[in-house]
């Protein structure tokens, strides 16, 4: 059945037309002088429904009017039943098409221009207020029967119109962006998951549900205040969640006031409407503000995220580079190796046993400089056996070794395996970055490295303790000149710390303790953008 009428385009302007019709007729029951929730209906389906369907909505509204029309004529007069079976909603298509066109009310397919519908909302609620005044004017009472004072009528149409819309149509808005970003499939788990829902669950429904209680069973002053006091759920949610808040408060309270209501024509009722018609429609321009503000503070952190990643992909490239360069010195050293080697063979003939052995060694002392250099670049040991070899066993614990100041590395290896390579790389240039840091002032004799890691909240950490003491018997045999350049530092002090922690989204933290001083920093595992 589904799919003929999908097929054909004539049935699916039938079903438009029969589906609007009931839906209108529905809520026409449950509406009254001042609350016409069909008005929501007609300007959502308006704003909504492709622009193909509005003679389907036009002959959907004009039926249930024209059999109510056809009904009361005799009593009211034919003239009055002739403008009554009018739809209202003809006269507020120029407005709806206003909004639609040029994406007015839609600025992109997921967002909702506020300001734009509030202002619509009014507009379309004062064309509809003076239609049904000139309709009424056209009534022919029986004898002895008048009109109630004409101002006070047209107060009643506009407060029900306007919120009759505001009561229905956010709410179909809120659901329509929901549908738009997750689809129908994931509606169900977002609602689940959505704070929005939680605090009008746990907040909005309790505090509505009290105030109807005490407006119903309190009188005067009492059960006035409590209506009017429903407002303030509507403020709380807007301030939290923006104009979607005030659409799902807006609504829940509109219905509430109206629960509580002792007869169709209340006074208190009316204006405690009012007041909530007047929150509603300043908590979603605020509201609309604050998503807007809200909506830029996310795009400002999807782009510092990005940044950042961008920022880990540049160090991770950078590493691969520093690794090819290794290798290529490590060749390099070998090919300077044999040549020197061959060179030597040819000319000793030529040269005495002490010039030769001399230039062995110093075809020796080069290709091991080139092999530190290469092993500065990139660790040997980290190539074969990870960072805690590295940290261990590396340049950076030789080079200490070699110059005379003791070296003693801590390292918790649990979980330090799920960590991914770009903190592990990270981990180790900031180890050689703090250790040349600690040396830079040429009163350290010994340093102590401690590296732990874990997860907090399913995101992995990891902190890197630097601590340096003096031992000043041992500081007078350090050989400064051959430990700086071999640490493998940048030699740009804290700052070069800092910033390459930030990229991980850490922090580092220099201080004095009462024998020694500390540098300590923390890194997490990358966030997937």
């Amino acid at each position: 059945m589904l799919a003929r009428i999908s097929a054909n385009a004539w049935l699916q302007h039938i079903a438009v037309a029969v589906a609007y019709a009931l839906v209108f007729a529905l809520l026409r029951e449950v509406s009254f002088s001042h609350w016409f929730l069909f008005a929501g209906l007609r300007f959502g389906a308006l704003l909504l429904v492709p622009y193909r369907y509005w003679p389907a909505l036009l002959i959907g509204e004009a039926g249930p009017l024209a059999y109510t029309a056809i009904e009361c004529a005799g009593q009211y007069g034919w003239l009055w039943g002739a403008f009554f079976m009018v739809p209202p909603m003809l006269f507020a298509m120029p407005v709806a098409a206003w909004c639609r066109r040029r994406h007015r009310l839609f600025p992109t397919r997921a967002s909702t221009n506020i300001n734009v519908f509030l202002l619509s909302t009014l507009v379309v609620s004062v064309i509809w207020t003076a239609l049904n005044m000139a309709t009424l004017s056209l009534m022919q009472l029986p004898p002895g029967e008048a009109l109630p004072y004409q101002g006070e009528v047209a107060g009643w149409y506009f407060v029900g119109f306007f919120l009759g819309i505001l009561t229905v149509v956010p709410l179909v808005l809120l659901v329509r962006e929901e549908l738009l970003t997750a689809g129908l499939r994931q509606l169900w788990s977002r609602f689940s998951e959505s704070r929005l829902v939680m605090d009008t669950v746990c907040l909005l429904l309790p505090s509505l549900a009290l105030l109807v209680w005490l407006a119903s069973s309190g009188a005067g002053a009492a059960s006035q205040e409590a209506r009017v006091a429903m407002f303030l759920p509507v403020v709380l949610l807007s301030l939290r969640h923006g104009w979607r808040g005030a659409a799902v408060g807006g609504t829940a309270a509109s219905i509430a006031v109206v629960l509580t209501m002792p007869k169709l024509y209340d006074n208190n009722t009316l204006h405690a409407q009012v007041f909530i018609a007047f929150t509603i429609t300043t908590m979603m321009m605020l509201g609309g503000r604050i998503a807007v503000l809200h909506e830029r503070e996310k795009r400002d952190k999807a782009d510092a995220q990005l940044a950042l990643a961008v920022a880990q992909r540049n160090i991770y490239l950078g590493e691969m580079q520093l690794r090819q360069t290794s290798f290529a010195l490590e060749q390099m050293s070998g090919a300077i190796q044999a040549s020197y080697t061959q060179l030597l063979g040819r000319l000793r003939c030529l040269m005495p046993g002490t010039d030769e052995r001399s230039y062995y060694r110093q075809a020796a002392v080069t290709q091991h400089q080139m092999y530190r250099l290469a092993d500065s670049l990139y660790p040997l040991s980290w190539r074969e056996r990870g960072l805690p070899a590295a940290l261990r066993e590396g340049s950076m614990p030789r080079a200490l070794d070699e110059a005379g100041i003791t070296y003693w590395c801590d390292i918790h290896d649990a979980g330090l395996s799920e960590l991914s390579t770009s903190i592990h790389m990270t981990l180790y240039r900031l180890a050689c970055e703090a250790v040349a840091l600690a040396c830079a002032k040429r009163n350290v004799s010994g340093i102590r490295m401690r590296l732990r890691s874990g997860s907090f909240k399913g995101r992995r950490w990891a902190v890197l303790c630097v601590d340096s003491h003096v031992d000043y018997e041992r500081l007078a045999r350090v050989r400064w000149d051959e430990l700086i350049p071999a640490l493998g530092g940048s030699g740009l002090g804290v700052g070069a710390l800092k910033d390459r922690a930030t990229v991980f989204n850490g922090k580092v933290r220099v201080r004095s303790l009462a024998d020694s001083n500390r540098i300590s920093l923390i890194l997490f595992e990358p966030d997937l953008v």
